[in-house]
């Protein structure tokens, strides 16, 4: 997908929100997009999503798309559930399948217990984790992402960065706005901001962070490591046959994966998560509606090494059920 000469402004006499944008957006790249306060970021992003239109420039190569909007539309008469199912129907799935699908992402943003709840009755968080399921639910070619991470509970955040890796080594592109600025900032392939009209380079892209995920895992001796590793994971094998492998959070279940299904297979030996940085939890409400609980917090999906099951087994269903 590519931008060329691309600006937006709302009436012909308005001001230019966005002028001159120059945009590439190949398959599988992570672009992260920044800038101020009312800079015109979600405006840009609408156009990438093909919500607006430009007012001048060309938009070319229009990839399938999925797009979660800054603000969910809450107040729609349908469960959670049945929003999504609807949601997987408009983007050609067949019913039972939209079903399975909902129902998978739900459960991966620990809110399947709200699958029947109305819309207007979830909680913000939960509501949230609702508008990020209905666009990975689609398998989309093209990600748009407006602060899809904020009013998320710590675990669905990770899941959230997980779901994004894992659409990235497929070949999806996403193009995402977050407030925090270590947000996939070590699987970042290009970053941009809006300043003033345009889109320029970020040149004050955040430094990978230090903390990485460390999977030690072992084979026949000379057995070569499987092929197609994520970017930016820096990989060694000894001549015992122990490999020591280094991927951002992002990406480790795709590492993962490509250890126990390489021929022949890897036998893991420990999986070792780095401490995550602290972030503000969002603020925790009631379900609204007569009768309703509180939004369950879902268990983390690392577990602590000392109490858990040190070699854990990656997902290896398909989160995407035909």
């Amino acid at each position: 997908m590519r931008l060329t000469g691309v600006g937006r402004r709302y009436g012909p006499a308005g001001p230019w929100v966005l002028r001159g944008v120059d945009l590439d957006v190949p398959p599988g790249a992570l672009l992260r997009i920044s800038g101020a306060n009312g800079s015109g970021k979600s405006t840009l992003l609408r156009l990438l999503a093909g919500i607006d239109a430009p007012s001048e420039g060309r938009v070319e190569g229009r990839p399938r798309t999925a797009y979660v909007p800054e603000r969910f539309p809450s107040a729609l008469p349908f469960t959670a559930l049945g929003y999504l199912t609807h949601l997987g129907r408009v983007h050609g799935l067949r019913a039972p399948v939209a079903t399975a699908r909902a129902r998978a992402w739900l459960e991966r943003f620990g809110a399947n217990g709200h699958a029947g709840t109305p819309l207007r009755e979830l909680s913000k968080g939960t509501s949230q984790k609702v508008a990020v399921a209905q666009a990975l639910l689609a398998e989309p070619e093209l990600l748009v992402l407006d602060e899809a991470w904020t009013g998320l509970d710590t675990a669905a955040r990770a899941e959230l960065d997980l779901a994004v890796g894992e659409l990235t080594s497929g070949g999806t592109a996403v193009v995402y706005v977050d407030h925090d600025p270590r947000r996939l900032a070590g699987a970042v392939d290009a970053a941009h901001r809006v300043d003033g009209t345009a889109l320029v380079p970020d040149t004050a892209r955040p430094a990978e962070p230090t903390a990485r995920v460390t999977v030690v895992a072992h084979a026949r001796a000379g057995t070569p490591l499987p092929a197609g590793l994520p970017d930016g994971t820096r990989a060694e094998a000894d001549a015992t046959g122990t490999a020591r492998i280094t991927t951002t959070p992002a990406h480790s279940d795709t590492v993962l994966r490509a250890l126990l299904h390489a021929d022949p297979p890897w036998h893991i030996r420990s999986v070792r998560r780095p401490e995550r940085h602290p972030e503000p939890e969002p603020e925790r409400g009631h379900e609204r509606g007569p009768g309703a609980s509180p939004e369950p917090s879902p268990a983390s999906p690392h577990p602590d090494p000392r109490t858990e099951d040190p070699y854990p087994r990656p997902r290896t269903e398909d989160p995407y059920p035909r």
